[in-house]
């Protein structure tokens, strides 16, 4: 087949595929055009996913006649005062975006130039341009996209359902109402209520508002204000609570000297920081703003200019990295704010009317989370119009019974004593599994004032029940230990070393051979954290030495389950890494068990080692270690608000 030419118009609509891919490509362009061009308020309108009608409108500075002609033409742009495509102070230069959109759709586009008399209006179809002609408009510019994809319909058979499409483009205005909390965005979809979020501040407290307008005030309320500096690269946002994540990284937001990105780099290092916090199948939520010299950075290396590419990606991860692990050590333990949320949602709802023994009428019976339990001796509504509280066991002391009042009885009535459970009727066993009395420790004042207060009880051998000023705090002593091991470590290890235990008999562990022989090969990774083993026959392990902080830990099992987990540690990662990992198996193993029963002075102890420890909120695998309940939490739980 002889070579020739492709015509202009068929060129056009290839090009246009690799910058306007789906209706939501389209939209990002728009915007960023809109904000490019100093808008402080944007509107967008969009019908059918934006495959009918994308309306973009601003109050931006606008375009002359001249201009209008001249920005449906390929590669013509006013983001490059020159030639230097190392210096982008603008969030696209490539001037694809309009003739990619005019040659797969009906573009129209009418603007008014800041101070002229009139404004105008050019049409693109097909790739066909109409002439300038007057157009109505009071400021600013509005770019209406109509029928997208109409001269490409083999286009359309790979676009998803509108309400996919609507998504995607309500996902896009959000990362850029993100990245620029100074400008006003309303946002009008078919089959969802309008989105308006007002223009804020640019500071810590404006992206915080801006981040619970767009993506909640859950969110807002569990970030935590990040910020460093190093080698010219400045980094600030909010980063989330490791109790406070997400089943995939949809929610990390990654900004570039304010342009929206996904990149790979950034990703990692969001990833490592939050390695010791989380579990792997868990992501944190987070809005990260990068500032840097344009020069360090490459913009242009992506047609929808969501990739870029670091001259020095080391500093930056290290800077990300660095920053997380700063503010998320220092900030005061605490975990997410959804915790009373999810209390209420299981207690069970006050009785609000008539029940009856089947339920409601014509209801099937619910469950006890749904409803409160059916009890046989409840008072039913009905007869509480005869019911005297007065002969009620829960009567006050010193109360006389129905019948006795004024008949000046020579002897006080005498306090209630309640029948035990079992006389109820319930046949239910109700004792406690362990010593839960409230009083079971003394409440210091000096305590109470604690991030975390003063022990109370210890609940089932497993939970710490402490008290503070304006609430509980309650303690899974296991995860919280877990913790406070790891991180010792951790601190041992970058130190001088793990201080090792050398055991008086040489314990021999049993394992699968194969399981033997990869634990084998990393003794000197284990040795480093004074866990010293050598091999001992086909199939088994000598244990001579172990760390000093495991104390009476049950050895055999740790050493059976770093054996399961040694085919897990990759060469490539990193030593530092791989260490990690086999102290989180030894923290693990090292810490107070649950069943457990603590004194008092233990559980204190317990609590206020966690205040000093980074990172307590949670233990290594990334479960919460205590949770927080303010008396407005519990009043909740009992319908008192």
């Amino acid at each position: 087949m002889p070579l020739r030419l492709l015509p202009s118009t068929l060129v056009d609509r290839i090009a246009a595929g690799e910058v306007v891919e789906r209706p939501a490509a389209a939209v990002k362009e728009l915007v960023e055009n809109a904000l490019d061009a100093g808008a402080r308020r944007i509107e967008i309108v969009l019908q059918g996913g934006g495959r009918r009608l994308i309306r973009v409108t601003d109050d931006g500075g606008g375009m002359s006649a001249a201009d209008l002609a001249l920005c449906v033409e390929r590669h013509a742009t006013s983001k490059l005062d020159d030639e230097d495509l190392t210096q982008i102070a603008t969030l696209g230069f490539r001037g694809e975006a309009l003739p990619s959109i005019g040659a797969v759709a009906r573009l129209s586009i009418a603007s008014r130039l800041s101070g002229a008399a009139g404004a105008h209006e050019v049409r693109v179809e097909a790739g066909v341009r109409l002439p300038v002609r007057p157009a109505a408009l009071g400021a600013g510019t509005r770019v209406e996209v109509r029928d997208l994809f109409f001269a490409t319909p083999a286009r359309l058979k790979f676009l998803k359902s509108e309400r996919a499409e609507t998504a995607a483009a309500v996902d896009v205005v959000r990362r850029l109402a993100l990245s620029r909390p100074d400008v006003a965005f309303t946002l009008v979809a078919e089959e969802r209520p309008p989105l308006s979020w007002g223009a804020r501040r640019v500071d810590i407290e404006g992206r915080r508002a801006r981040i619970a307008e767009v993506l909640g005030h859950e969110v807002a309320g569990n970030a935590l204000a990040v910020e460093g500096v190093r080698g010219g690269v400045s980094l600030t946002g909010l980063a989330g609570l490791p109790t406070f994540s997400k089943a995939n990284a949809l929610s990390q937001y990654f900004f570039v000297n304010g342009r929206p990105v996904r990149d790979k780099v950034l990703i990692g290092a969001v990833r490592a920081a939050y390695a010791d916090l989380l579990p792997s199948d868990r992501h944190p939520v987070l809005a990260l703003f990068l500032d840097l010299d344009p020069r360090e950075v490459d913009v242009n290396v992506h047609p929808a200019k969501t990739e870029v590419r670091f001259r020095d990606g080391g500093l930056v991860r290290a800077l990300i990295i660095r920053t997380l692990i700063d503010a998320l050590e220092a900030a005061v333990p605490r975990t997410a704010t959804t915790t009373a949320d999810r209390l209420a949602r299981l207690a069970v709802p006050g009785f609000g009317g008539a029940l009856t023994d089947e339920g409601e009428a014509g209801a099937p019976a619910l469950s006890p989370v749904g409803r409160a339990p059916h009890l046989p001796h409840m008072v039913r509504p009905a007869a509480l119009a005869h019911h005297d509280w007065r002969s009620s066991w829960a009567a006050p002391a010193g109360r006389a019974a129905p019948g006795q009042m004024g008949l000046g009885l020579a002897e006080p009535a005498r306090a209630y004593e309640p029948p035990p459970i079992a006389a109820a009727g319930l046949g239910l066993d109700l004792a406690p599994s362990a010593d839960a009395r409230a009083g079971a420790a003394p409440a210091a004042p000096d305590l109470m004032d604690r991030p975390l207060g003063a022990a109370r009880a210890q609940l089932h051998e497993t939970y710490i029940v402490a008290q503070t000023r304006d609430g509980a705090v309650i303690v899974d002593q296991h995860a919280a230990h877990e913790r406070i091991v790891y991180e010792r470590l951790k601190q041992a290890l970058a130190r001088d070393g793990v201080r090792r235990q050398m055991l008086l008999l040489p314990l021999v562990v049993e394992l699968d051979p194969a399981e033997a022989d990869r634990l084998a090969e990393r003794t000197d990774a284990l040795s480093t954290l004074g866990l010293v083993v050598e091999p001992f026959g086909p199939g088994a392990l000598l244990v001579r030495e172990v760390p000093a902080l495991l104390g009476d830990a049950d050895i055999p099992a740790l050493i059976r389950e770093l054996a399961e987990h040694a085919e897990e540690w990759d060469d490539a990662l990193p030593l530092e890494r791989r260490l990690l990992h086999v102290a989180a198996t030894m923290a693990c193993h090292g810490s107070v068990r649950a069943g457990r029963r603590l004194r008092p002075e233990e559980m204190n102890a317990l609590l206020r080692e966690m205040e000093d420890t980074p990172n307590a909120a949670q233990c290594n695998h990334g479960r919460p270690t205590f949770i927080t309940l303010s008396l407005a939490d519990i009043e909740k739980l009992f319908a008192r608000r």
